[in-house]
């Protein structure tokens, strides 16, 4: 048996991409602003190499770091975590998604609300946190739901749980995700319940995001057509549609995504784990939490040796990353287009720096690569 571990701490980016200033991000840097917090203490990661990677002017560097390190740049038209993990997976998305800066077009909406019955609020970019807080209590009053955007290839669908129960939401972002395909196939159709009362309305964690299935197979399907396994941890199994997958498991945060993973890690099994830790992002990043974001890094820092304690011989665990989202940044809340980490460790793998990349999806030709088998992907294998 081979296995490969996968994480993805979601939005750790390391500094501005070249083409940044394109995307309105010039002079990010999500690992830069976590380093001026008190809470920034990184030692075993720092052993690894992520201090000695390309363009990483914070922290002190490793004399002699224990894994391979990299920096990755995304080739795809985007900063979104759709087409973030696609690439790591192999898959380069030249054609950017759609986004929708004046909101969606009516016949869109039109068709939406036929099929639902209710009728739509906003409809336009918002933060999840405000929104709620300025169309809750029309929300509540009419029944009409809260459809908004970001910068990202979203529709995102908020929803009061004693108005609309989550079930039922779910099935409007079924009926969301049927209509918006080809020409409006967004990223993800993402349902975002939520309780409380008038002025103290709050988020819920039962978050349920529908994707775009992949344009064509991802290292994922690759594996899984080998008769491996494929197993998914996080919001994994919806970025992808469920294509590729073999097993999944949700979280309710980051700690919980490590504890799973160190569930799974005491089991047999034959090919990927792949998981997604999103606190970084969803928590921390987009709220501009420096402060989160440092102790929720650390407090997977303080847990890497007990994973690190867990592989088997042959084993090799990744680290990367599927864009940046950094909380020092004033003049948005999105993504931020950054450089990513690629952090790998093994018996077999030899340590050292392995310079900067210009796609994700070298990481999927690499993965392919320890699994012994064909890369079909739009990148190279690093070994």
């Amino acid at each position: 048996m081979k296995r490969v571990i996968l994480i993805v701490l979601d939005s750790f980016g390391i500094g501005a991409a070249p083409d940044a200033e394109a995307f309105h991000d010039a002079g990010t840097s999500t690992i830069r602003s976590c380093a001026k917090s008190p809470f920034f203490n990184l030692p075993n990661l720092k052993k690894m190499g992520l201090f000695n990677i390309d363009g990483v002017t914070v922290g002190q560097k490793e004399q002699n770091p224990i894994a391979g390190y990299a920096r990755m740049q995304e080739a795809s038209m985007g900063k979104d975590t759709t087409i973030g993990h696609w690439e790591i997976a192999g898959i380069k998305s030249l054609r950017p998604l759609p986004t929708y800066p004046d909101g969606f077009p009516r016949e869109i909406l039109d068709e939406f609300s036929k099929r639902t019955g209710r009728g739509v609020l906003c409809n336009k970019p918002y933060s999840g946190t405000e929104v709620i807080q300025d169309y809750g209590d029309e929300h509540v009053k009419t029944g009409d739901l809260i459809v908004y955007t970001s910068a990202d290839s979203v529709f995102q669908i908020a929803a009061h749980e004693d108005v609309v129960p989550v079930e039922t939401l779910y099935e409007y972002c079924h009926i969301a995700r049927e209509i918006l395909q080809g020409e409006h196939g967004v990223g993800r159709v993402i349902a975002r319940p939520f309780i409380g009362e008038s002025g103290n309305y709050t988020r819920t964690p039962r978050r349920h995001d529908y994707s775009l299935k992949p344009p064509r197979d991802t290292m994922l399907n690759q594996i899984q057509k080998a008769g491996k396994d494929v197993l998914a941890i996080g919001k994994i199994n919806d970025i992808f549609a469920g294509s590729g997958i073999t097993e999944f498991v949700y979280t309710s945060g980051n700690e919980d995504g490590i504890d799973k993973t160190l569930e799974y890690l005491k089991r047999d099994f034959d090919g990927l784990l792949f998981v997604n830790l999103v606190d970084y992002d969803m928590l921390y990043g987009h709220r501009r939490d420096i402060d989160g974001y440092a102790k929720a890094l650390a407090y997977f820092d303080k847990k890497l040796p007990m994973i690190l304690s867990e592989l088997k011989d042959d084993d090799v665990l990744m680290l990367t990353a599927d864009h940046g989202c950094d909380p020092g940044y004033q003049l948005s809340t999105d993504h931020t287009r950054e450089y990513t980490p690629y952090i790998f460790y093994g018996n077999n793998i030899k340590s050292g720096n392995y310079g900067t990349k210009d796609t994700f999806a070298d990481i999927a030709a690499t993965v392919l690569h320890l699994l012994d088998l064909e890369n079909n992907t739009d990148g190279k294998s690093l070994l």
